[in-house]
């Protein structure tokens, strides 16, 4: 005890610092690095992601010196600036109300006209060139798929056709979108990945499509989508770093709604020019949003975009992958224990990965844990079509089992 304190008073500095050190390490190592979790019904789904994503059976070792949700979801973004722009293909799709939307295909060398297709679409002012959809095609590119990426409406460089936009509550676009895929490519398998407010307009689809959505795609992703829109946004407006967040997102949204203003402007039921003075996210969706789409207010379009409660009529398999410290979804608002009930759902969560982030290595520079996540689950769901077919089936008895047992719970 004695040689300590003498260490401790001739190098007190050297001494703090290892003790911090092996705290942070501890600290790391105990509560940072974990295997994720899987709430997924026991059955022909949950075996599937077990034989296939070996991912499952490892830990999560986010980025050390990047950890905190905050730090993930802001810097994932920087550091994936580095990838170049792709050179997309791009298909302009005319919607029936004379507005416009466009897909931008990445086509393998390996890949022909009766290849599989994957539809990508991005978060809330994102496109086709923003930095997660890169990196997310790239870990996918090269397994003899056709990548798509759905540009919602005034996105990726597209003129504004019409006075409508897009919310996370209406899925028509994208219904277009996959009916054209599946009119222009005949019996081709298509999968869809949504990623942040993309993966509400899936869920969208998913819940209001049921039985048209089951014929038209063979399974479904998506990535830090919040569940529950109202308690979601009330986490984002917690101060300060939160709120900080909200601030920076509302900005975006604004700068977006103001350069298509030559359609936005003018005599509609929004002032644009309260619209773009939005500070906050609720603030833009009771301005614009909520007035566009028709709804009495942005707790009223919260309620309707939510998922949380309606899972159970989802009759694709779907694969969700949340982080329990996103700042947009708290891990008590994530529907864990519905999804261990449902049919066709599952849901992983990993201890850290911010919103979008999901950095690891001490380098982040280009392995990210969700991009090697979708890459494991693609391949596997275009490498067993024919597994993909009884796992629908096996999904839809139990369904059908469930719906059975709720109408004679009524009676």
């Amino acid at each position: 005890m004695l040689e300590w304190d003498m260490i401790y008073f001739e190098r007190p500095r050297t001494v703090v610092g290892l003790i911090i050190g092996v705290g942070f390490l501890l600290y790391y190592f105990v509560e940072v690095a974990k295997k994720p979790l899987l709430a997924c019904r026991q059955g022909a789904w949950n075996d599937f992601l077990e034989s296939h994503l070996s991912i499952l059976e490892e830990k999560y070792w986010p980025t050390p010196w990047c950890y905190e949700s905050r730090c993930q979801t802001i810097l994932a973004s920087l550091f994936r600036f580095r990838l170049p722009d792709l050179k997309y293909r791009r298909e302009v799709l005319q919607l029936k109300d004379g507005g416009q939307a466009c897909l931008d295909w990445l086509d393998g060398d390996d890949t022909d006209e009766k290849s599989p297709i994957v539809l990508i679409l991005p978060g809330l002012t994102g496109c086709s060139q923003s930095e997660y959809v890169k990196g997310l095609i790239l870990s996918i590119q090269g397994i003899g798929i056709r990548c798509v990426v759905l540009n919602n409406r005034g996105t990726g460089g597209m003129p504004l056709t019409t006075t409508r936009t897009y919310c996370a509550a209406n899925s028509d676009d994208l219904e277009a979108a996959i009916t054209h895929l599946n009119a222009t490519n005949p019996k081709i398998p298509i999968m869809a990945i949504g990623i942040s407010l993309g993966g509400l307009i899936i869920g969208n689809y998913l819940t209001t499509r049921i039985e048209k959505a089951a014929q038209q795609l063979v399974c479904a992703a998506v990535l830090s989508v919040p569940w529950d829109m109202i308690k979601g946004l009330r986490n984002m407006e917690a101060p300060v770093w939160n709120l900080m967040l909200n601030r920076y997102l509302a900005y975006c949204m604004c700068d977006l709604a103001n350069s298509l203003s030559y359609k936005l402007a003018g005599n509609h039921e929004w002032d644009l020019n309260q619209v773009v003075k939005s500070r906050t996210i609720r603030e833009f969706d009771s301005r614009f949003t909520a007035k566009q789409f028709g709804f009495r207010d942005a707790e009223d379009y919260y309620t309707s975009s939510t998922l949380h409660d309606k899972i159970h009529t989802i009759r694709v398999p779907l694969l969700c992958l949340n982080a329990a410290d996103d700042p947009f979804q708290p891990l008590h608002a994530i529907p864990m224990e519905a999804a261990r009930k449902s049919s066709h759902v599952a849901i992983i969560v990993t201890a850290r990965g911010g919103h979008i982030g999901f950095m690891e290595g001490l380098f982040p520079t280009s392995s990210y844990y969700s991009d090697r996540l979708i890459g494991q689950l693609v391949r596997g769901v275009f490498s067993s079509l024919d597994g993909m077919k009884l796992i629908k089936k096996e999904a839809d008895e139990h369904a059908g089992k469930s719906d059975y047992a709720a109408k004679s719970s009524k009676c």
